[in-house]
């Protein structure tokens, strides 16, 4: 085998999709050839930083719910063909199958990467609104630690009521709210203080698309949780070991209240 046959084989291989034969046929050249070694190597190292990195998602409860609801009518659709054609269709049924299979898999893949990009999308607009924020001065429209004062002033603005909650006594200081727009809506945010840092927390009626737990957007943690109905999300630049807990709080907090 050269070098120009393994270009072609050497993906096949690294997946396991090669036969025994040909396989030791690659493994040979692979020890006597550097270059294709190395790329061999690289398609590996590929593989492993796409399993680590790229999300994973799992199927949702109701995809899994019309599928068992699926299977048994497929079962019992089979057992009425008589057996002379069932032998006649059989490639055809087994065609129809497959190509059903691959439209829920492109069902599910496509909702799931729009699903993530919907995710993506709420936490960059939420650490862009921070630092819009931040830099125009903007960061407080009613400003108090009293939270009989911030939550009637946000509720009057907005079609829901938010749950406003003080930490002082923590170190979260509540320093009062605005009105800010995310995902295409009017949302309550409340400010807090965490020693020299300015915490956003976005509180909205609990919405389709929820954020990652926790990630990292230009140098800004996001972290969200979900209490009383509302979703939580938390943009600061304080670390993450302190925001996640802060935010989870907030929402457990509330909803106990």
């Amino acid at each position: 085998m050269n070098c120009n046959e393994l270009a072609t084989a050497v993906g096949a291989y690294a997946d396991g999709e090669i036969d025994s034969a040909q396989g030791r046929e690659i493994e040979r050249h692979l020890r006597d050839c550097p270059a294709c070694a190395a790329r061999h190597q690289a398609i590996l190292a590929l593989r492993t930083r796409i399993a680590a990195e790229v999300p994973h998602f799992q199927a949702p409860p109701a995809l899994r719910e019309r599928l068992r609801a699926l299977a048994p009518s497929a079962s019992d659709a089979a057992r009425v063909v008589a057996r002379p054609e069932r032998r006649r269709w059989a490639w055809l049924t087994g065609g129809a199958l497959a190509g059903c299979a691959a439209t829920l898999l492109a069902w599910f893949v496509g909702s799931a990467l729009l699903e993530w990009r919907a995710n993506e999308d709420v936490a960059i607009e939420a650490v862009t609104t921070h630092v819009r924020a931040t830099l125009n001065d903007h960061l407080i429209e009613v400003a108090s630690s009293d939270q009989h004062t911030v939550k009637p002033w946000l509720s009057a603005r907005l079609d829901y009521s938010p749950p406003v909650r003080d930490f002082a006594s923590e170190g979260f200081t509540l320093a009062g709210g605005r009105v800010e727009t995310l995902d295409k809506q009017h949302v309550a945010t409340l400010v807090y203080r965490y020693r020299l840092h300015t915490i956003d927390v976005f509180v909205r009626p609990e919405p389709a698309h929820l954020p990652a737990q926790l990630r990292t957007v230009r140098g800004f943690n996001v972290a969200h949780a979900t209490g009383s109905g509302m979703d939580w999300l938390a943009v600061s630049d304080v670390s993450a070991d302190v925001l996640a807990p802060f935010v989870e709080r907030l929402a457990r907090e509330s909803a106990a209240k």
